[in-house]
Order: structure tokens, then sequence, then C-alpha cells
């Protein structure tokens, strides 16, 4: 794992491996608080699942993380660092195509639930439900390095900014 840049709006890692990807993933899930939402972007493939599995593998969950491309939503209990049990709540987008889909399967309420930590991806299919404030993770495959993949991450919202200075 390298940090190519770093500040309080964004981080730029660079990753080799899934392991890298993991520990990148573990690094950012310090600053995860019950009821905050992360939307993760990347085309097909360029890891975005994997970021998810360092994410729960941090909050010690112990089922097997897969996406929910099919399914759609999977959640899974961890534990946060107090040993308080935390929902994680993994949301893939990738196959709907309208907003009665988002309905149908209550994207709002799963959005609200204060309880959860909520794990989007490709939240450009939401339709506006993320008006809130949250974290977003791109990642990117580079050119000509198929292995090699640039992992940044940002705050949407104020109340984002404030979590990552813990």
């Amino acid at each position: 794992m390298t940090t190519t840049t770093s500040s309080m709006e964004s981080e730029i890692y660079s990753s080799t491996s899934e392991d890298e990807t993991h520990a990148v993933a573990a690094h950012f899930a310090s600053r995860l608080n019950k009821g905050d939402i992360v939307t993760l972007s990347g085309e097909l493939g360029a890891g975005k699942t994997e970021f998810v599995r360092g994410i729960c593998s941090y909050f010690d969950v112990e089922d097997i993380v897969s996406s929910p491309t099919f399914s759609i939503i999977n959640v899974y209990t961890g534990r946060l660092r107090s040993g308080e049990p935390v929902r994680i709540v993994h949301v893939d987008l990738y196959r709907l195509k309208t907003k009665h889909e988002l309905k149908t399967i209550g994207l709002e309420e799963w959005l609200a639930l204060p309880d959860a930590i909520k794990l989007i991806e490709w939240p450009e299919k939401a339709n506006g439900c993320l008006s809130r404030q949250h974290y977003h993770v791109e990642i990117r495959t580079l050119p000509g390095m198929d292995d090699r993949r640039q992992i940044c991450i940002g705050a949407v919202g104020a109340a984002c900014l404030g979590h990552a200075q813990k």
C-alpha cells in the first residue's frame, strides 16, 4: 500500500494486490462509525468488492463477503473496536434500471439506518437518493497496468470531514 497524496478532503493510494487493497480498506474503515455511508465507484472488476472485503475484515465479519450483484443487498454483522455489534449493509445497484426498482429494494430505508454502515456500489444509479453526507471511494485500473489500482477516498459533506480527523 502506497499513499501518494493525503489531505483532509481526499487520499490517494496505490495498490498492486488484493492484500494491499484490503489494507487500504481496513485503514479507511478505522474512521467509520454507525450511520456512515460509503459509495464505491469503478469499472467492472476494478476491485470494489475487494475493498468491501477489507472493510468487513476490519470489523471482524465472519461471513463470506461476496458481491451482491444478483442479490442486490447483502447484510453482514461485525464488531466495532469497542466490541459493540454493527450491521454492514452492502448494496450493488449495477443491475437496477429505474427509480421504481430503488423503491422496491427500499434503498432510502436502508440508507436511513442509524445503526449500520452502508456500502453502496454503483452510486450513480441511486437517482438522487444519496443527497446525504458520505464518503466516496473510486477505484481505477491504470492504463497498461492491469494489476495496479489507484484508490481515491474523499468525503462529501462536512460531517464526514469531521470523522476523517479522528
